[in-house]
């Protein structure tokens, strides 16, 4: 066969372009091609602020324009909760209007994570003064509080940006909060600190109306970690940690990650960030997103799928002939990491002190576990905390002599420094218990589930800890993916299941052999799904002790994660 005719028979015809616009500011015009994008240029999200403050607390629920509750609400952390005793199977069918309570979730912004114990005892006092003492640590180092009134929102605000926090911008389409490492500035073996440049694109750029109103949602990470502590490959724009050969400590950046329906792992641009350019090529990639975002149809207004469809290469040459002063040098790439990223238990720190990661239950905590442990916290000499992508906290600062007392003290809290396998990596979504996109319960379903798992596999010969280290579990109440089904040795999807009697139950979907760069694991993927492997609530704890076991006996050798063998497996392995 002719060069000629194979390239005949092996190119694929180009793919027609639809005749419709996207939206993209800089190619279409600024006409907005949706309804969310009229409001959004009519009035702004940041502006409903002072009417949230002169007109709603005043005047009630009852008084809340629709398009402010429903839209502009966001852009202050603002969402109404799902009504109780709506099951799941309404949850598609019923109008927002007709899913949501006359409370609101709350989120409290904390860039980086990086908290006081005296912000933390005015998050667990707003807690338990305004929210019923409901308080969840977030997989992207929110505190969500719950039952929260619009009558009191001025005064949280108040109390909250008493000590310098907020919630501007915790919501909305806008750049939501900045991951950062947890150990930013203090672990030993940190490449370099993001501190100072978390600090300067959060203190310039949030709240800035150039950059409040993206296409949609736009997620960052920094950390300067090698353990690659922020999920990076799953975030819009990331900056991970590295050495360049002459020019010294900086940062690799990627670009369109993103998961929920349609799940990107971000790209690497093979570019190095000084840390004195980090700012400037935040400020260039989300300019990009701004101007050419698709905006025309929402499920497709993510950056992932502008990077997708542009490829690395274009998307570098856009950034840096059009957004930055000048090229950046190209950079290598990150280490494979040697440490787990969640930082669970004790650690020694640069200045000889120690920092202490500890697990809650899924995230969940409470107004008065947080009260608490700020009075832990400073008994032991610290007035220093962070909280963790992985829903975890870490306790800075602590001298040698305190450690053993304190890891006691945040046991009796329920927070944990030497979790079992399965309390240290189950993550799990807010819910049916408060989320209007919900269809299943998650929070108490992974709790009831990590009791069990752990009396089943308490006593194990040569100890479940070891065994079980790399393993992870992670539950969603949607197909969403707010708790990175797609990302997690286990992932669960909420979905109903027929219960064999023509009703149907609550269940999962599962996703197997997924994960993101760590110490058992060269690079990021997605997991796969088996054909008709569901399970439902009930069975949840049989199932995951079923495949771990066949895992445990099956693997190829001791050093085999559960991705790497889930990934080969036969499917009948897998059921």
């Amino acid at each position: 066969m002719t060069d000629t005719a194979l390239a005949a028979r092996t190119e694929r015809p180009a793919r027609p372009r639809s005749s419709k616009p996207n939206g993209q500011w800089k190619v279409d015009g600024t006409e907005p091609l949706n309804g969310n994008e009229v409001w959004k240029q009519q009035d702004g999200g940041l502006s409903v602020r002072e009417r949230i403050e002169t007109i709603y607390a005043k005047g009630g629920f009852d008084s809340i324009d629709p398009t402010d509750l429903h839209g502009r609400f966001r852009w202050w952390g603002l969402y109404t909760q799902r009504k109780p005793g709506i099951d799941g199977g309404k949850t598609a069918t019923l109008q927002p209007e007709e899913l949501e309570d006359r409370y609101f979730m709350m989120r409290v912004r904390i860039d980086g994570g990086a908290l006081t114990t005296e912000q933390l005892r005015v998050i667990g006092g707003i807690s338990r003064d305004f929210a019923r003492g409901t308080a969840d640590i977030t997989d992207r180092q929110n505190i969500q509080l719950h039952w929260v009134e619009i009558e009191n929102v001025p005064e949280i605000w108040r109390r909250l940006e008493g000590v310098g926090l907020r919630t501007t911008e915790a919501c909305g389409d806008v750049p939501r909060v900045i991951l950062g490492s947890p150990v930013a500035g203090i672990a030993a073996d940190e490449i370099l600190d993001p501190t100072p440049q978390i600090r300067e694109i959060a203190d310039r750029y949030i709240g800035d109306e150039s950059f409040a109103n993206l296409p949609r949602k736009y997620k960052t990470a920094i950390t300067g970690h090698p353990s690659q502590d922020v999920v990076h490959e799953i975030n819009d724009f990331a900056l991970v940690g590295v050495v360049h050969p002459e020019l010294g400590p900086g940062y690799d950046l990627w670009v369109g990650g993103g998961l929920s329906t349609s799940a990107h792992i971000a790209v690497r641009l093979g570019t190095f960030v000084e840390p004195s350019r980090a700012a400037e090529v935040w400020v260039g990639v989300t300019s990009i997103f701004r101007d050419y975002g698709y905006r025309r149809l929402r499920n497709r207004a993510r950056l992932k799928y502008l990077v997708a469809d542009w490829g690395a290469e274009k998307f570098r040459h856009i950034l840096e002939t059009e957004y930055l002063a000048s090229p950046l040098p190209d950079g290598p790439a990150a280490e494979k990491p040697t440490t787990p990223g969640d930082h669970v238990g004790v650690h020694r720190q640069k200045d000889g002190r120690f920092y202490i990661g500890a697990t809650p239950t899924v995230g969940r905590v409470s107004g008065e576990v947080l009260l608490q442990l700020a009075d832990l916290i400073e008994a032991h000499g610290s007035q220093r905390l962070r909280t963790t992508p992985h829903q975890k906290v870490v306790v800075l600062d602590v001298e040698e002599d305190r450690v053993d007392s304190l890891v006691a003290g945040l046991e009796e809290l329920g927070l944990y420094a030497n979790p079992s396998p399965w309390r240290r990596s189950t993550i799990a979504c807010t819910g049916i218990e408060f989320c209007k996109l919900a269809i299943v319960d998650t929070k108490d379903t992974a709790t009831d589930a990590i009791a069990e798992l752990e009396k089943r596999f308490a006593g194990e010969k040569g100890g479940a800890n070891e065994l079980l280290k790399p393993l992870t579990l992670h539950i969603n109440g949607c197909p969403n993916s707010c708790a990175r089904i797609q990302t997690a040795d286990i992932g669960l999807k909420g979905q109903l299941l027929p219960d064999g009697n023509g009703g149907q139950t609550p269940g999962f979907q599962v996703h197997l052999g997924g994960g993101l760069a760590s110490e058992t694991r060269e690079e990021a993927g997605t997991g796969r799904t088996v054909r008709g492997l569901k399970v439902t609530t009930d069975d949840l704890p049989d199932y995951v002790e079923r495949v771990t076991r066949r895992y445990l006996a099956e693997r190829a050798d001791e050093n085999q994660s559960f991705a790497e063998w889930a990934l080969a497996a036969e499917e009948e392995a897998l059921q």
